[in-house]
């Protein structure tokens, strides 16, 4: 029920995207990780729901361990780590509680940086209303969330009945065909309305490199995620960096990273190596 996936459109000849469950894990290879990081300097782009937390049945309800909250400020003391979430980003920065990081909301539309790229800032009162009309449209569904955020929306159907998600989906439809060129993606059990701008998680990632002085092959950025929504990340990296998709039990959904790993216990294993000395 998507409109089109606005990815980053990095180069004409990327690899093709494979399944899931065709990805090496990168613990069956760990020489090889470390063979393809040794000697660079990292910036690491993390996910927080399903990366730095599981997924929760509402997200309010979800939490970051002490264990990967220690995880992530190790990693963030050697290298630069930034935070590129759905929430909001007063919402994540709050989840996860650390100074020293850069934190991206609303997919990337809003960054703490002392720059600002000024992407969907012109259409926040659109997304605010069409988060308005959903909200009256939908509230009425037991399970139904609506997060308005800054510049963004989401709609969460997770606790919805089943026999009531084709109603979510026709109203979320019918709504958002009233704003023809707003964004409108489909992740886990949500759907994410976004300003109709050519700006996603990969277009973020790729500006803050910028921002940091991309050094060519010095720097490796490294983007670990679990959503449909990371893959504008991993598509924006390929070649350049490295993509590492948290699968879960998504082993056929197609992805363009490089490696995976299991669950977000395996994320926090993985920051503790990147940590080390």
């Amino acid at each position: 029920m998507t409109k089109a996936d606005k990815t980053s459109n990095v180069g004409n000849s990327l690899p093709a995207p494979r399944a899931a469950d065709a990805l090496p894990f990168l613990f069956d290879d760990l020489d090889g990780f470390q063979a393809r990081i040794a000697g660079r300097q990292i910036a690491l782009f993390l996910d927080f729901d399903g990366t730095l937390t599981a997924i929760a049945e509402r997200p309010e309800l979800a939490k970051m361990s002490e264990e990967m909250r220690t995880a992530v400020r190790r990693a963030a003391a050697r290298f630069q780590v930034s935070i590129i979430s759905g929430r909001d980003r007063p919402d994540v920065e709050a989840l996860v509680d650390l100074d020293n990081l850069i934190y991206a909301g609303s997919h990337g539309f809003d960054i703490s940086h002392p720059h600002d790229h000024g992407q969907g800032a012109p259409y926040r009162e659109t997304i605010q209303n069409i988060g308005e009309e959903l909200y009256g449209a939908l509230s009425s569904i037991d399970g139904v969330v609506i997060e308005r955020k800054k510049l963004s929306v989401a709609v969460h159907y997770r606790l919805v009945a089943e026999k009531n998600v084709g109603k979510v989906n026709a109203v979320v439809e019918e709504i958002t065909k009233k704003y023809p060129d707003i964004g409108l993606i489909a992740g886990k059990k949500v759907f994410e309305i976004l300003p109709p701008v050519d700006w996603d998680k990969g277009k973020a990632v790729l500006w803050l490199l910028d921002r940091f002085g991309d050094n060519g092959d010095e720097v490796l950025p490294i983007y670990i995620g679990d959503d449909v929504t990371d893959e504008a990340a991993f598509k924006a990296l390929s070649g350049k960096g490295i993509g590492i998709f948290v699968c879960g039990d998504d082993g056929r959904r197609e992805t363009r990273a490089d490696l995976k790993v299991r669950d977000v216990a395996e994320v926090g294993r993985l920051l503790a190596l990147l940590a080390e000395d």
